[in-house]
C-alpha cells in the first residue's frame, strides 16, 4: 500500500463533505481558529483565484479585499480546520483560465463582473 492509495481513499471520504467550486466563484470559508482555550469559527469570503494539486494535497487560493488592501489566502482543501465551504455566488461566465491572476489589479465590481 503506497501513499497514493491512502490519499485516494482519504480524498474519496472527504469529497462527500465538500462542495464543488471552481476558479471565479465567490465562496465563504468557515475556518476554525484556536484562541487560548477557546475555539471559534471565522467566516472568510472572497473570490477563488485558483485550485491546484491532486489527491489529498489539493488546495485553493482565494482573494478578498479587506480595508482597501487585497489579501490572498491559500487553504488546503481537506484541512480539518475548515468547517464548511459555502458558494455565495457562482461566476456568471466560466473563465477560460484556471488561474485568475488578472483579478489582482481589479477592485470591487470590476473583479466580480470580469
Amino acid at each position: 500500500m503506497n501513499i497514493q492509495d491512502v490519499e485516494k481513499r482519504l480524498a474519496e471520504e472527504q469529497k462527500k463533505q465538500k462542495t464543488p467550486f471552481s476558479a471565479g466563484d465567490t465562496v465563504k470559508v468557515y475556518y476554525k481558529i484556536h484562541e487560548r482555550e477557546k475555539e471559534r469559527v471565522l467566516p472568510i469570503e472572497g473570490i477563488v483565484l485558483k485550485r491546484q494539486g491532486e489527491g489529498f494535497r489539493k488546495s485553493f487560493t482565494m482573494r478578498r479585499i479587506s480595508y482597501g488592501s487585497g489579501m490572498e489566502i491559500t487553504f488546503p482543501l481537506y484541512s480539518p480546520h475548515i468547517e464548511k465551504i459555502e458558494i455565495v455566488k457562482p461566476s456568471k461566465k466560466r473563465p477560460r483560465r484556471a488561474r485568475l491572476y488578472y483579478l489582482r489589479e481589479r477592485i470591487g465590481r470590476e473583479a466580480v463582473t470580469a
